[in-house]
């Protein structure tokens, strides 16, 4: 992998990871497009770790809160009923489904889920599910509503993210929706949701960066530095956004991106299953 490449996938990265159009699946048609080799689960795993760093700069202070919180209620009893220690524990309950499903599944991950017939499939279906969810929600729910039930609803539509084009932020809000949840009440417990599976998932993969045909440690560092400076300003701008409109702008975007890949791997142009890991 080149410096260049490295840039543009970071650049990718940090613009994607937290709208609802799935990152993974935009960093599979980049380089395919491109006509770069797959840059495979594993580097899309590290450099996922520099958006979430974002996401810990940007909450830093909640996060701080919820920690503290967490660690208090293990110990005294009488922290156990405030509201960021049970955070804490929610985050954990809700992290549980994509461990599992990422341990049983991860040779699917690093093969059959990157075809790209996959994702177009799920960038329109799940974006059709995204319209529905923000169109029926009630959204009259906030995070004080949340619940051991709900928290496993949350990380099993985050779960799903484990295949590209479903997105991690867009199944989480999806989910949220469908309980009830706002927007930004949704998207806030999706970026928290996010923080150990990502980290999990990067630090897991981490031994894989520099061995055999995967890309080598310069590239993957500039790649994540990149991503989250970039990822940063993403937030920043999303959480404005949602406050006001709807998630429809990128529900046309899925279903469009989708089937454009659909008519790319029909003509010719893009091989489904390119890249090293197939």
């Amino acid at each position: 992998m080149g410096w260049i490449e490295a840039i543009i996938l970071g650049l990718v990265q940090g613009l994607t990871e937290f709208l609802p159009i799935s990152s993974s699946a935009h960093l599979r048609i980049t380089a395919a497009l491109a006509g770069w080799e797959d840059p495979g689960a594993a580097f899309t795993a590290v450099i996922q770790i520099g958006t979430e760093l974002a996401v810990i700069l940007y909450f830093g202070r909640k996060i701080g809160r919820i920690i503290r919180a967490w660690f208090l209620s293990i110990f005294r009893s009488e922290w156990r009923q405030d509201p960021d220690a049970r955070m804490g524990w929610l985050v954990i309950v809700g992290s549980i489904p994509i461990v599992v499903l990422g341990l049983l599944f991860q040779d699917s991950i690093h093969s059959t889920f990157r075809d790209l017939r996959i994702t177009a499939t799920v960038l329109i279906v799940f974006g059709i599910i995204l319209a529905i969810a923000d169109r029926v929600g009630r959204q009259y729910r906030t995070l004080d509503h949340l619940t051991v039930p709900h928290g496993l609803t949350f990380g099993i539509a985050q779960a799903l993210a484990l295949v590209p084009g479903v997105s991690r932020s867009g199944g989480t809000v999806t989910g949220g929706l469908l309980l009830g949840y706002t927007r930004a009440e949704a998207t806030e417990y999706s970026f928290l949701l996010a923080v150990p599976a990502v980290l999990g998932s990067g630090f897991y993969e981490v031994s894989k960066i520099g061995e055999g045909s995967g890309p080598e440690w310069g590239p993957t560092i500039l790649a994540t530095l990149v991503s989250f400076g970039v990822g940063y300003l993403v937030i920043s701008w999303l959480m404005r956004f949602i406050k006001t409109r709807s998630y429809v702008p990128f529900v046309i975007y899925r279903v469009a991106l989708g089937i454009a890949l659909f008519v790319l791997i029909a003509v010719g142009t893009l091989d489904p299953k390119a890249g090293p890991d197939f």
